[in-house]
């Protein structure tokens, strides 16, 4: 199995609960003594798992990073589903999908993939090329999202989101510059919200290929929202309209 290194609280402490047998070691810095490190450590022992004591240099140096909070975990990849196909013959009802188009700062990434995991998402889309990717920030700032949430990358935006076409699932493009505003759609369906590139939009050919663009409000004087915060908007109305549909 392929191994990779995890850091932060939320995001070791998620890949403990959710999946403790995927993890080999943990590391923790040797200053640490409080609570939370206590905890961490405590459910690492109960799940058999090996701690090494380290100090925040060598910490620092695995991960690239001094923003490791301490804990820095080696585990294996997860058994998420990693092919589209595959996912969507599993889903029950109607999918709900969230596409990033060109994704590039990991810190967005991993809100969007903690906001999909919130609203029960069934899945991450992006492109392989000019995007970000899954790094090990990308997993810190999702706080355990990219342990539950199916982070799908595919070679062809534009081909994939005709096959999503093809499975009945309505292409919704969120764009500043149109009319209709995510109170006017329906979200019950299957659907598919297309967030693009944080400076410059979707791709020309991602938004030809969109079935409707809606815009989200905006009342004040900021001309824009976060993609992040964007994209919790768009998938919460989609998630309401589902409950109250219910």
């Amino acid at each position: 199995m392929k191994s990779k290194m995890i850091f932060g609280f939320h995001a070791v402490t998620s890949r403990i609960r959710h999946e403790a047998s995927s993890v080999e070691e943990i590391y923790v810095d040797n200053d640490r003594s409080d609570r939370r490190m206590q905890e961490l450590i405590h459910a690492a022992k109960s799940a058999g798992i090996r701690i090494i004591q380290a100090d925040d240099q060598r910490l620092s140096n695995i991960v690239g990073t001094r923003r490791h909070q301490g804990v820095v975990a080696k585990a294996g990849e997860l058994s998420l589903a990693r092919n589209l196909d595959e996912l969507l013959d599993a889903i029950e009802g109607p999918p709900l999908l969230l596409i990033l188009d060109g994704i590039t700062d990991p810190h967005n990434l991993g809100a969007c993939l903690r906001v999909a995991d919130g609203v029960g998402a069934h899945a991450v889309i992006a492109p392989k090329d000019r995007a970000v990717g899954l790094n090990a920030t990308a997993e810190k700032v999702a706080s355990g999202a990219a342990e539950t949430v199916p982070y799908i990358t595919v070679t062809n935006l534009a081909r994939t989101i005709r096959e999503l076409k093809e499975r009945d699932i309505w292409i919704i493009g969120t764009s500043d510059d149109v009319e209709k505003t995510i109170y006017d759609v329906d979200f019950k369906g299957g659907i598919a919200i297309v967030m693009g590139n944080e400076g410059e939009g979707m791709r020309r050919l991602t938004r030809e290929n969109c079935d409707m663009l809606v815009q989200i409000p905006m009342l004040g004087s900021v001309e824009s929202l976060n993609v992040s915060v964007a994209s919790g908007v768009c998938l919460y109305e989609a998630r309401r309209q589902r409950i109250a549909a219910k």
